[in-house]
């Protein structure tokens, strides 16, 4: 006799369950399982999606669907790619949200996929192509032996610290400076939100990178001018040369463990310190503390990392800092902390995303 298929119940059913079984339990312990299963077999595959995600971005599929949605074939001949393995990998994307497919297999831009157009306003394209690139792969996939040994896995691989990597291939070097200018247009406005710029006069943004958090400072308090500090190949390509601040700003190169211009009335120190170990960052915040003036103020803007099990983007951007830097997520205490060792009284803390939390810090009495 041929076999058929058995009819399955759906998880927490128990039709076929003899009477008198503890129905509740057992079929719920069945679903509890499947779904943990179902669970950890997705999170072992988690960086397909991240592949994915860097190839629609690397043959700009967002900006393909500027005029409307398309199909896959119409997609892949604008591209210049395989069709049948790009409609995979927008199938892929579509079941977290990045893009959409209808019923006649057209694509259409969501709003996780509008960030990925180049001429969106705060695209993120550039930030997810380098994120794609092998010093960030590579690392990741040793980060057993980061574990083991408590070194970052970059300088296990490359044999240099990640900044001097990035510092001597100037192509890496423009793909990862825009990356993260991308990453800080995201958050300036919630920054400068949080703080009342009012009452100052000048700003030094201390490894500020283009400038993009002190280029929103300024544009959003004309009463102000600005310095912005970083590595020399860093501030060449500063993007503050705008015409409403004409006038208003100075790029300086230089080294935020040496010095830094002093006497403003307000540093900001943006998604800097996470990239340090503890020492380092009290160095860094030592040298703050002898530009700021006894009137003056320090915003460190970081992820705090909260206690509970709940996803945080600061507790992934510590895992991602045992991969190529030395530094770590840090806690508000934590953060308290080193500031209160280098001179900073801490006087308030504003959460503005699980990104960039905001902490004001003065000149301790």
């Amino acid at each position: 006799m041929a076999g058929t298929l058995r009819e399955t119940a759906a998880p927490g059913r128990a039709d076929d369950t003899p009477h008198g079984a503890d129905v509740g339990h057992d079929s719920g312990s069945a679903a509890a399982a499947a779904e943990a299963t179902d669970e950890l077999l997705e999170l072992s595959l988690g960086y397909l999606y991240s592949a994915a995600l860097n190839t629609a971005a690397r043959f700009r599929m967002a900006d393909h669907l500027t005029g409307g949605p398309r199909t896959a074939g119409e997609l892949a001949a604008a591209a210049g790619v395989d069709d049948s393995y790009l409609y995979r990998v927008l199938r892929l994307l579509a079941t977290k949200g990045v893009f959409r497919e209808d019923e006649q297999g057209r694509f259409h831009l969501t709003p996780s996929a509008r960030l990925l157009r180049t001429d969106a306003e705060q695209s993120l394209r550039d930030y997810v192509l380098v994120r794609g690139e092998p010093v960030f792969w590579q690392s990741a996939a040793q980060l057993h032996e980061a574990v083991r040994t408590g070194t970052n896995a970059f300088e296990s691989i490359r044999g240099v610290p990640f900044y001097d990597h990035v510092a001597a291939d100037p192509q890496l070097a423009r793909a990862f400076n825009s990356s993260m200018a991308a990453f800080s247009q995201v958050l300036s406005n919630k920054v400068v939100d949080a703080f009342d710029f009012s009452g100052c006069r000048s700003a030094v943004d201390v490894g500020g990178g283009r400038g993009g958090l002190l280029r929103t400072v300024l544009l959003r308090n004309p009463h102000m001018t600005g310095t912005l500090v970083d590595l020399e190949s860093v501030v060449a390509g500063h993007e503050l040369d705008l015409p409403e601040l004409a006038g208003r700003w100075t790029a300086v190169a230089g080294d935020f463990f040496a010095s830094v211009p002093s006497g403003a009335d307000v540093y900001l120190l943006k998604h800097v310190l996470a990239s340090w170990r503890d020492d380092e960052c009290v160095r860094i915040l030592r040298t703050c503390r002898a530009a700021v003036p006894a009137h003056g103020r320090l915003l460190v803007v970081n992820a705090l990392i909260p206690p509970g099990n709940e996803p945080h983007a600061g507790k992934t951007g510590d895992v991602l800092m045992m991969t190529v830097l030395n530094g770590r997520g840090r806690t508000r205490e934590e953060y308290e902390a080193l500031l209160a060792a280098s001179g900073f009284t801490v006087v308030g803390v504003s959460d503005t995303s699980s990104h960039a939390s905001v902490i004001e810090a003065v000149p301790a009495g």
